[in-house]
């Protein structure tokens, strides 16, 4: 039987995880907006106005990519780096570039399970033989959106 795809939300677009799952992706100067998000416990507090003002600068240059894919990096209990994929440089935004090799691979669940998420990643890549260098967080949708949707993905994104 056929799962139906559920009706888009107007904010996050439903999200497929097929596409993330045990994948490797090599980027060469793959382009995002890069901001900061500022967290208390890893929880983050002004996501929300971060990515509003960052996705009005990419509509308005016209940079949306056609894979909607915002990953984080969790440098610190305190805050967290986000870079939101585009198609071009952004005026008014902070450009960057990221290339390596990733493996991917797709959880679904409650935020608190993130700590454990990544100890799986972990063990994913050490059987697969590679060495881990670092590690993104790759969150489909708001929470809004997940509870909307039914599922909350993530993709976790381990630098090799």
């Amino acid at each position: 039987m056929l799962t139906p795809h559920p009706a888009p939300t107007g904010c996050c677009d439903p999200f497929d995880p097929a596409p993330w799952e045990d994948k490797e992706i090599t980027w060469n100067n793959k382009l995002f907006v890069k901001d900061h998000v500022t967290s208390f416990l890893h929880i983050p507090l002004n996501m929300g106005k971060v990515v509003t003002r960052n996705m009005k600068l990419i509509e308005k240059a016209g940079a949306e990519s056609p894979v909607q894919l915002m990953l984080s990096d969790e440098k610190s209990l305190w805050g967290a780096d986000i870079y939101i994929d585009v198609s071009k440089n952004v005026p008014g935004a902070q450009m960057s570039a990221l290339s390596g090799t990733f493996l991917t691979k797709v959880f679904e669940g409650p935020y608190k399970n993130v700590g454990k998420w990544a100890k799986e990643m972990e063990e994913y890549v050490e059987r697969r033989g590679k060495k881990l260098t670092k590690m993104y967080f790759c969150y489909t949708t708001c929470p809004k959106c997940a509870k909307a949707y039914g599922k909350n993905y993530v993709v976790l994104f381990a630098q090799i």
